[in-house]
């Protein structure tokens, strides 16, 4: 990005945004806070009303704004895109304004464009097949997350047979274990907890509001509560099994080595039970070579689950 578009794209972030701090557009933009600060200075040089606050942060100056842009072909086809997976892993609310504002965004390109995104939109396909399940409305948790509006709800908890009616704070919504989760302050157990939103039933927005708290970061409580990959096996894949269990292993894969007749994995997992499990599924297309706990285990488990159909 040249430095002219960049200075476009910063004051375009300072207006979809009512403060944000240079660390922040610093991270955004991948530069040096040094070099923000040096954009923000030419920004003021030009006549752009820039404010700043020490301790807070940037803003512009209520009133100005720059007139609205076109949509790029590289833009409109990235939104085109999203909304192929927003269709796939969202619900019927999120799915619905998508599609209207995607209309909007159509609206406005040139004809030309226009029959660039409708071939675009023939040719984009997914092959996954699974929705998710009937859960809260993801609108709904996304506008009170927004105004910090007070949620309330029936929640049953794994394994329990009743729900109980949960107050709380939103702070996040989090998409991992195919499902989304709520991450908010629960009320009623004095504590952040991390709720599925499938098993969230009879939610309503209050009209009270609540205020920020200053001790919460949803990237630090997402990794507090992620177990850690403390462990490593090496396991041997056939060339076919290699390519799934690198699709399909969620910590991902941290070291690779290609041998004849397939690859050897390095796999992280902060527990082995589950590891075993997974590797169960690929049946003779992989081998355990380390560590000797594990393929004790994967044995052990092997002849429970074949004791457990016989």
């Amino acid at each position: 990005m040249n430095r002219v578009d960049r200075l476009l794209a910063l004051i375009l972030y300072l207006q979809s945004r009512r403060v944000v701090t240079a660390e922040e557009m610093a991270r955004h933009f991948e530069l040096s806070i040094r070099t923000i600060y040096r954009d923000l200075a030419a920004l003021g040089e030009a006549g752009v009303p820039i404010a700043a606050e020490a301790g807070v942060g940037y803003t512009l100056m209520k009133g100005y704004n720059l007139p609205p842009v076109n949509f790029s072909a590289e833009e409109a086809s990235a939104l085109v895109t999203a909304a192929m997976l927003v269709q796939q892993f969202t619900d019927e609310s999120l799915r619905a304004q998508m599609n209207s504002a995607l209309l909007k965004v159509r609206a406005i390109l040139p004809r030309d464009r226009q029959e660039q995104i409708a071939r675009l939109e023939s040719g984009l396909a997914t092959t996954a097949t699974a929705r998710l399940p009937v859960q809260a409305d993801l609108s709904l948790l996304q506008q009170s997350l927004a105004h910090r509006r007070l949620l309330r709800f029936q929640y049953r908890g794994s394994g329990k047979p009743e729900s109980t009616e949960r107050t709380v704070e939103p702070f996040g919504l989090v998409y991992y274990t195919q499902r989304w989760h709520l991450i908010a302050w629960c009320r009623t157990r004095k504590d952040y907890r991390d709720f599925r939103a499938d098993r969230m039933t009879s939610v309503i927005a209050l009209d009270e509001t609540f205020q920020p708290r200053e001790d919460f970061r949803l990237s630090d409580f997402v990794r507090k509560t992620t177990p850690p990959a403390n462990f490593t096996a090496r396991v041997q894949f056939n060339p076919r099994a290699a390519d799934r269990a690198k699709r399909e292993w969620w910590l991902g894969v941290v070291e690779e080595q290609e041998v004849e007749d397939g690859s050897i994995l390095t796999l992280a997992t902060p527990d082995w039970t589950g590891l075993a499990f997974w590797l169960l599924s690929f049946g003779r297309s992989a081998s355990v070579l380390t560590p000797e706990s594990l393929r004790k285990l994967l044995t052990e488990t092997a002849c429970e689950v074949a004791n457990h159909h016989s």
